[in-house]
C-alpha cells in the first residue's frame, strides 16, 4: 500500500473508528447514569415495597441527591418513605385498638363472672344477692356502653352516619342533658351553675350533638371531687355559638393534652374503671362533622374547661 493508498485509507477508517469508540462510551456513560440514577433506586423502591406488602413498616428508601437538589424521583422517593410511615403509623393504632378493646372488654366480663359465681354459692344472704346483681348489672352497663362506642366511633370516622341537620334551639337541649346528670350531681354534692341564654338556634345535627354535651358533662362530674363546681355557660353571636363546660376536678397534665382525644387514652387512671376512653374521640369526631372546634384549658389539681365553638345558623364555612 502506497502512501496515497494509505492516507486514503486513513482519512475514510480512522474517523469511523472515532466515532465508533466515541459512540461505545457515550452508550457505556449512559447505561451506566440510567443505571446509577433510574435502575438502582427503583429497584431499591421495589424491594421496599415488596417488605411493606409483607408487613414491614420500618423500610426506607434514601433519596439520590441532597434537599437543596431533589429531582422528580427524589420527591417519588420521599412520598414513598412518608407513605411507609402513614402506614406504619396506621397497623400501630389498629393494633393498639384491638388491644385496648380485648383489655377494656375483659374487666367487664371477668367481673360478670365473679358475681355469677359468687350467686351460685349455697349460703348467700339477701342483701348480698342484690349487691351481686349490681355488680352484673354496672358490669353490664359498662359493656355495653363501650360496644356501642365503639360502634359510633366507627360509623363516625367511616362517614357511615349522614348528619341529619336541622335548626334548633341548643339553649333547650343542653339544659335537658343538664337534666339527665341531676342525680349524679346531687349524690357528689356538686354545685352545678348555668349560664345559658332563653334561646339560640344553631344548625346541626342534634342527636350527634347530644353526644358531646352528654360526654363533656359526665367527664365533669367525673372528675370533679365531692363538694367542688361545675359551670356550664353559653353565649352567642352572629357567627359563632360558645359552649364551655368547666370544673374544678383533678386537671389534666401537660403531657396528657395533645393524646387527650385519641381512642381508649385515658389521663387520669385513678378513674378509669368509669369509663373506655371513647368518649371525647366521639365529641372530636362529632365537632369535625358539625364544622366546629373544640379548645382545653387545664391545669392539675385545679379543673379544667372545654370549649365549644360553633357556627351560628346562616353561617357560611
Amino acid at each position: 500500500m502506497n502512501d496515497l493508498q494509505w492516507n486514503d485509507f486513513s482519512q475514510s477508517v480512522v474517523p469511523i473508528l472515532y466515532w465508533g469508540i466515541a459512540a461505545v462510551g457515550i452508550t457505556v456513560y449512559t447505561r451506566k447514569r440510567v443505571r446509577n440514577t433510574y435502575e438502582i433506586p427503583l429497584h431499591s423502591m421495589a424491594e421496599a415495597a415488596g417488605k411493606v406488602a409483607k408487613g414491614d413498616f420500618s423500610v426506607y428508601v434514601p433519596p439520590l441527591h441532597t434537599a437543596d437538589k431533589l429531582d422528580y424521583l427524589d420527591v417519588m422517593i420521599l412520598d414513598f418513605n412518608k407513605m411507609v410511615e402513614e402506614l406504619g403509623s396506621i397497623e400501630t393504632l389498629k393494633t393498639d385498638f384491638i388491644s385496648n378493646v380485648s383489655h377494656e372488654m375483659k374487666t367487664p366480663i371477668a367481673i360478670i363472672k365473679n358475681y355469677a359465681q359468687l350467686l351460685r354459692a349455697e349460703q348467700v344472704s339477701a342483701e348480698q344477692r342484690q349487691e351481686y346483681a349490681k355488680g352484673i348489672e354496672d358490669a353490664a352497663a359498662r359493656l355495653s356502653s363501650l360496644i356501642s362506642n365503639i360502634l359510633k366511633l366507627n360509623r363516625l370516622e367511616h362517614q357511615n352516619i349522614t348528619p341529619e341537620i336541622e335548626v334548633y334551639d341548643v339553649c333547650r337541649q343542653l339544659c335537658e342533658s343538664i337534666f339527665l346528670f341531676e342525680d349524679a350531681v346531687e349524690e357528689k354534692e356538686l354545685n352545678l351553675e348555668a349560664d345559658i341564654e332563653d334561646t339560640a338556634m344553631i344548625e346541626a345535627d342534634a342527636d350527634l350533638l347530644e353526644l358531646v354535651w352528654n360526654n363533656l358533662l359526665s367527664n365533669a362530674v367525673k372528675f370533679t371531687e365531692r363538694g367542688g363546681s361545675i359551670v356550664v355557660r353559653q353565649t352567642s353571636d352572629e357567627e359563632h355559638i360558645r359552649i364551655s363546660v368547666s370544673d374544678t376536678g383533678c386537671g389534666i397534665a401537660k403531657e396528657s393534652m395533645n393524646r387527650i382525644f385519641d381512642k381508649f387514652y385515658q389521663g387520669d387512671t385513678s378513674h378509669s374503671t368509669e369509663g373506655n376512653g371513647l368518649g371525647l374521640a366521639l365529641v372530636k369526631r362529632v365537632l369535625e362533622l358539625m364544622n366546629g372546634e373544640i379548645q382545653i384549658s387545664s391545669e392539675v389539681g385545679k379543673g379544667s374547661s372545654f370549649l365549644v365553638t360553633l357556627p351560628a345558623v346562616g353561617t357560611e364555612v
